[in-house]
């Protein structure tokens, strides 16, 4: 799957989590945050699409999905990437 699709499943995923994605350009690596008692995921516009990527399935790993319907592909991308950073000791850098 090209990673534009899966790019458009995570925010299709946020949305349907009443979740928002922020794409903002900067000095940051992206993560998430609680905003107004909201939480948001802020994604940096300027990094690879790789890394935006990773973002999203680090933090949607920590989330439980259990008895939400995931695009397969997207879950798969989210159990490998995801756990592949928490593992490595990756989740806190960039």
């Amino acid at each position: 799957m090209k990673q534009k699709q899966l790019l458009e499943h995570f925010v299709s995923l946020a949305k349907k989590l009443g979740l928002r994605i922020v794409q903002g350009k900067g000095d940051f690596y992206g993560g998430s945050c609680i905003l107004k008692q909201d939480k948001v995921i802020v994604l940096n516009k300027l990094k690879p699409i790789e890394q935006r990527l990773r973002v999203l399935a680090r933090e949607f790993a920590d989330i439980d999905l259990t008895g939400v319907y995931i695009v397969p592909v997207l879950r798969e991308y989210i159990n490998e990437k995801g756990m592949d950073l928490f593992e490595m000791g990756q989740a806190e850098k960039p």
